[in-house]
């Protein structure tokens, strides 16, 4: 067994011992991760990283709003998906544009949603 598809075996057992709740604290955690190292290689230089985080960064938005329910999340739900899908915007400006004020941004918005998150569900 290769060493990626050993982690990816944990991370799916992982996941499927997780709560919901505590899932999405792991995705909102793994934007800000991501987003931090996209600003670092922004800093160094790297286009080749800086992509590949800046994307990592937009498919946990995009899984996110796959997980929306407006059935049930009604308005906030619609809210969300205006929300995540303007961070997803910032994300693909700050890659064009190289700039790193758009991912200041994004930092900005996903810590206030995990703080806001934790809140709601008692997660600490």
């Amino acid at each position: 067994m290769t060493a990626a598809a050993a982690y990816n075996t944990y991370a799916q057992n992982n996941i499927q011992v997780e709560s919901p709740e505590k899932l999405i604290e792991m995705l909102y955690e793994g934007i800000i991760r991501f987003t931090s190292l996209a600003k670092k290689a922004m800093e160094a230089g790297d286009i080749e990283k800086r992509t590949y985080w800046i994307n990592r960064s937009a498919a946990i938005f995009a899984e996110l709003i796959q997980s929306l329910d407006a059935d049930k999340g009604g308005d906030t739900a619609l809210y969300l998906e205006g929300l995540y899908t303007q961070q997803i915007k910032f994300l693909f400006q700050a890659n064009i544009d190289n700039s790193a004020e758009p991912l200041d941004t994004v930092l900005h918005v996903t810590r206030e949603l995990l703080e806001a998150w934790r809140e709601i569900h008692g997660l600490q």
